[in-house]
């Protein structure tokens, strides 16, 4: 049999790079909930081999200051994507230990190729867009999701103005060097109750929106909130609110917030992932189909304390480089004599 020498070196390139790319751990972004409240708000990363058991990188201590690339010293609510050999964070711009929860105007935006270095910028809504924007209270929770069909990076978050009650979804594209946005932002879903900490996942034609909403009596009074979910065809909507609640605490007094959503590697079950902010817990519940998840929750091993954070899966390259920037990952990740 005559072997086609060409062919034989494009299938090993092929089987190479399959190898390359292949995920076989898992990063957290994250802010602190304890210790010391100055160093809270700041940008920290743990790896896992199983995206259950987590080793905090850099003794759990931030991988970068808030005070060299956000406007108010602070960042909260870390979203990290990676696509096509490229890294993006995203975080509200939010310093409460010093300002206060009285309002915060704007979000960082941060980029990389290989995890390690990092460029960022912060955006004032009110300087930069004074028109519509000048009275904005609070820019929330800014995730980014990956427009295939644009080719383009859409960046999303809650806004309030101030004097309103409204908690709404807004959304620009990023520019070419995701230092700010292609045009203004504009609504992007109006929740009936209103939303915070939206979380975009895509799967079989549907994209999902994820995020905390709540229901209110005739009065406009509060009386349940937790994970619900919104669905569409397309990223410009119309978006199809769905009322269930997902977290199996929604008819407690426990409360949730942050919820992030990503796939396991390897496999095709998907975590549903919560911080429980007033009991200083992390906990998740699992789905293959975004719709219905487990209603027992599970906990994570780790030895931190995570706020609002994301997660993506990682390269074995990957994982030793950011072993070798900040030191940390599990064992088993590294190699003998690591």
């Amino acid at each position: 049999m005559k072997l086609n020498f060409g062919f034989l070196v494009l299938l090993f390139l092929s089987q190479l790079s399959i190898a390359q790319d292949k995920m076989d751990a898992y990063l957290f972004a994250y802010f602190e909930g304890t210790g010391k409240g100055e160093l809270q708000e700041q940008l920290r990363f743990a790896v896992s081999a199983d995206a259950q058991n987590w080793k905090a990188l850099n003794s759990n201590q931030p991988i970068i200051g808030s005070d060299t690339i956000s406007n108010s010293g602070g960042i909260r609510d870390p979203h990290i994507l990676r696509n096509d050999g490229q890294f993006f964070i995203v975080a509200t711009d939010m310093f409460t230990i010093k300002d206060g929860w009285g309002s915060n105007p704007g979000i960082v935006l941060m980029h990389s190729k290989n995890l390690t270095d990092w460029e960022a910028n912060a955006i004032d809504f009110q300087k930069e867009y004074p028109d519509t924007f000048k009275n904005v209270q609070w820019v929330w929770a800014p995730q980014t999701f990956y427009d295939k069909d644009n080719d383009k990076y859409l960046v999303y978050f809650t806004i309030r103005f101030s004097g309103q009650d409204n908690l709404d979804f807004y959304s620009a594209y990023a520019n070419k060097d995701f230092t700010g946005f292609e045009s203004e932002p504009s609504l992007m879903f109006r929740a009936k109750y209103g939303a915070i900490d939206g979380d975009i996942i895509y799967k079989d034609g549907i994209y999902h929106l994820f995020y905390k909403g709540n229901t209110k009596n005739e009065k406009g009074e509060e009386i349940k909130n937790g994970i619900q979910q919104a669905v569409s065809t397309s990223l410009e909507g119309p978006w199809r609110e769905d009322f269930k609640y997902l977290d199996s605490y929604a008819n407690s007094d426990i409360v949730v917030e942050g919820s992030s959503v990503f796939k396991l590697n390897d496999s095709e079950q998907y975590i549903l992932m919560y911080d429980l902010y007033s009991s200083g817990r992390y906990e998740f519940q699992r789905s293959k189909d975004l719709f219905n998840f487990s209603e027992k929750t599970e906990n994570f091993t780790k030895d931190f304390f995570p706020r609002h954070g994301s997660v993506i899966g990682i390269t074995k390259e990957e994982v030793q480089r950011l072993q070798k920037k900040w030191g940390g990952v599990p064992k088993e990740l590294l190699n003998e004599g690591e």
